[in-house]
């Protein structure tokens, strides 16, 4: 607490969800802030409340819209002539539509989305990482998601803009690799925020999802892999094996995947489809981790290899719970899968 005292986080998006989440976090750890966002009024009651529960010394409200291509260079400025500096920048805004692209979406929406997502996203951290280089000092955390390692049908502009998040953030991360400047990505899964109501997404089997993974814990994770100097945390257990999986599997089943996450909650066939697509997904989750520990194994002390055979006790028990619902009738796939970790230790 308080150990950042003098600092400044500049956080867009904050009027809500991970952006609301994560400038509680900065405020809470001593830092002044610049919150920027549309509704200068929702910002100023954060500011507010802020102020009363942390002692903030200093909160900088800029009400501004990324779709404006302006805005960016008008928010810098702001900063500049209040002679603020930026330690660290947070570039959580950002927005999608849902539908088809070549029949059901709106052009000028998905070009508000690349505005948004990408442009200004570029555009800011030109600025400020600029300046966070002539002092070499500085913290940069960039909102992707974990659509950022695979293709999301029915989204497919903003996955294709997190796709650029991850790409630009791991492409800037090695270009600072010798300066004080730290540079993460943050990937969580669908979260419980107002964006798929916003996407024209309710209903969706994903928004049902999201319910299970908050703001505020998506934003702790990215929050303290910043803090780290890590370069991508990836929010949730679940998460983390799909990512292993997608790295290996084919395109076409990811995408499935994807699309399955996307349709109609309401329709079960659809759901089955959907929990069949993401059991098999987490098999091979388990079994990429098998092999990952039994890498590791082979080289281990005694000690060490007692803790890798805990790992593998834990990764086995919760593929066991992930699957409870279906096993019946995906039984020989689960023994599959728990045998090639459990294999991989003899």
């Amino acid at each position: 607490m308080t150990t950042e005292v003098g600092k400044t986080a500049l956080i867009t998006g904050a009027s809500s969800g991970i952006g609301r989440e994560l400038a509680t976090l900065f405020a809470k750890d001593g830092y002044n802030l610049v919150l920027v966002a549309r509704s200068e009024d929702k910002l100023q009651d954060i500011a507010d409340k802020f102020k009363q529960q942390f002692g903030t010394s200093s909160i900088t409200v800029i009400e501004k819209d990324l779709s404006d291509p302006q805005a960016p260079q008008e928010i810098y400025d702001e900063v500049t002539r209040q002679n603020v500096t930026v330690n660290t920048l947070v570039n959580n805004a950002g927005f999608g539509e849902y539908g088809k692209f070549a029949t059901e979406t709106d052009l000028q929406k998905e070009l508000n989305v690349i505005q948004v997502n990408l442009t200004a996203l570029v555009h800011l951290t030109k600025l400020f990482l600029k300046d966070m280089v002539q002092r070499n000092e500085g913290k940069i955390l960039m909102l992707g998601s974990i659509a950022s390692i695979m293709p999301n049908p029915l989204m497919a502009v903003y996955g294709a803009t997190k796709s650029f998040i991850y790409s630009f953030s791991e492409a800037l991360r090695n270009e600072v690799k010798d300066t004080n400047i730290a540079i993460t990505v943050l990937m969580p899964p669908a979260t419980d925020t107002d964006f798929f109501n916003k996407a024209g997404a309710s209903n969706t089997v994903a928004q049902e999802q999201a319910r299970s993974m908050s703001p505020a814990d998506v934003a702790k994770e990215g929050y303290n892999a910043l803090m780290k100097g890590k370069d991508k945390a990836i929010a949730g257990f679940s998460t983390k094996m799909q990512a292993a999986a997608f790295r290996v599997l084919p395109d076409s089943v990811v995408s499935q995947a994807a699309r399955a996450q996307m349709k109609d909650r309401n329709e079960a066939e659809e759901e089955k489809e959907s929990s069949a697509l993401a059991l098999g997904i987490g098999i091979a989750a388990v079994a990429i981790a098998g092999l990952v520990i039994a890498a590791q194994y082979r080289n281990a002390n005694a000690y060490d290899r007692l803790l890798y055979r805990y790992k593998a006790g834990k990764a086995l028990s919760s593929a066991k719970n992930a699957v409870k619902s279906v096993a019946d009738s995906v039984n020989g796939s689960v023994l599959k899968g728990k045998a090639s970790v459990e294999q991989a230790l003899v």
